[in-house]
C-alpha cells in the first residue's frame, strides 16, 4: 500500500529519498484516480525496496500540487535525486507505468 505524503513531508519523503519515488497525485472525488489506485499498489509491491511509492491528495496539499503544475489528475510523477524526471498523466495500464519506471532504476 502506498504511503501518504503531505505538503509538510514532501521534501523529506520524496525529494530527499535515496531511491526513485513514484508520486501519485490524486483526490477522493476523482474516478480515474480510483481506477489507477490498484495499479499503483501493484507497482508498489513489485518494486518494493527499489522504488518508493507515495500518494499525495491534491485537495489537502495544494502547495506541492501547484508547485509541480498539476492540472489534471491522476498524475504520476517520478522523482530521482530530488528532481522530477518523468510523469504520466491519466489512468494508464500497469505495463506503461512499469516501463516508465524501469528507465530510472
Amino acid at each position: 500500500m502506498a504511503a501518504s505524503v503531505t505538503d509538510a513531508s514532501f521534501k523529506e519523503d520524496v525529494l530527499e529519498s535515496d531511491v526513485p519515488v513514484l508520486v501519485d497525485f490524486w483526490a477522493p472525488w476523482c474516478g480515474p484516480c480510483r481506477m489507477v489506485a490498484p495499479v499503483v499498489d501493484e507497482i508498489s509491491q513489485q518494486y518494493e525496496g527499489r522504488v518508493k511509492v507515495v500518494k499525495l491528495n491534491t485537495d489537502d496539499n495544494p502547495t506541492v500540487a501547484t508547485q509541480y503544475g498539476i492540472r489534471s489528475i491522476p498524475t504520476l510523477m517520478i522523482f530521482k535525486g530530488g528532481q522530477r524526471v518523468d510523469m504520466v498523466v491519466g489512468a494508464v495500464p500497469k505495463t506503461t507505468l512499469a516501463n516508465t519506471l524501469e528507465k530510472y532504476l
